[in-house]
């Protein structure tokens, strides 16, 4: 057989259902089955079995098989668009909105604070914590620059945002948990800087929501249509 001309014909195209699984195919149709099993829905004994089968799943069609008879697998999914690794070009300030500087001390952002695009974190033998799950974002995309010198930077954000991380560690620990939120229009956190000796971390606080950006925006916009108007 001509494998070229094979591949070039539009009616060997693999259908979606055929396609190789990914383990983020897995991890989601295990997320679903564990909300099945919360809900009562599934028996332990059944949630174990489906587990199972998810993990040996090859192909999308196969993972599919363990939701049908649930809620989840007729519900409308919407097209996902993961965040970009790294901010638009322009869309990050040169300069810090706000410092937390920690030497030898603590330093912490937290509650309902109106969080920046660039945030700046030093800890030098001191401990930093910023906390987002709270916040208001007037902002799609924030920049969190964080420094650990025998320190410790802790970042916590809402768990319908992105969340993204760039930097590293010399002898030390950066670890940042990739997050991807369902809405395109979600605020998005990068996280970047080096850890020497310390420790750098970014996680969601689960169970926090941040309010949709799009209706903050668009209150803006009439408040600022109703001043106009008043003149």
């Amino acid at each position: 057989m001509d494998l070229q001309k094979h591949a070039q014909r539009p009616d060997t195209a693999p259908r979606p259902a055929e396609l190789r699984a990914s383990d983020a195919d897995r991890d989601r149709i295990a997320d679903l089955l564990r909300e099945a099993l919360a809900e009562g829905r599934l028996t332990a004994e059944e949630h174990a079995e489906r587990v199972g089968g998810v993990l040996a799943a090859k192909t999308v069609g196969e993972l599919e098989v363990f939701i049908r008879d649930l809620p989840a697998a007729h519900q409308r999914r919407a097209v996902h668009v993961s965040a970009p690794s790294r901010p638009t070009a322009g869309a990050i300030p040169a300069d810090p909105d706000d410092n937390a500087v920690a030497v030898f001390s603590s330093a912490v952002r937290k509650g309902r604070w109106r969080a920046g695009r660039r945030i700046h974190a030093y800890a030098v033998f001191g401990s930093v914590e910023i906390d987002l799950s709270e916040a208001l974002f007037d902002h799609q995309q924030v920049m969190i620059k964080a420094f650990s010198v025998f320190g410790s930077v802790e970042i916590r954000v809402p768990e319908n945002v992105s969340l993204r991380g760039m930097g590293g560690g010399v002898l030390g620990s950066f670890e940042v948990d990739t997050l991807d939120s369902a809405d395109p229009e979600a605020p998005v956190v990068y996280v970047d800087g080096w850890a020497v000796l310390g420790s750098i971390e970014a996680r969601p606080r689960r169970g926090k929501l941040v309010a949709d950006i799009l209706d903050k925006v668009q209150r803006s916009v009439e408040k600022g249509l109703r001043r106009r108007s008043d003149r």
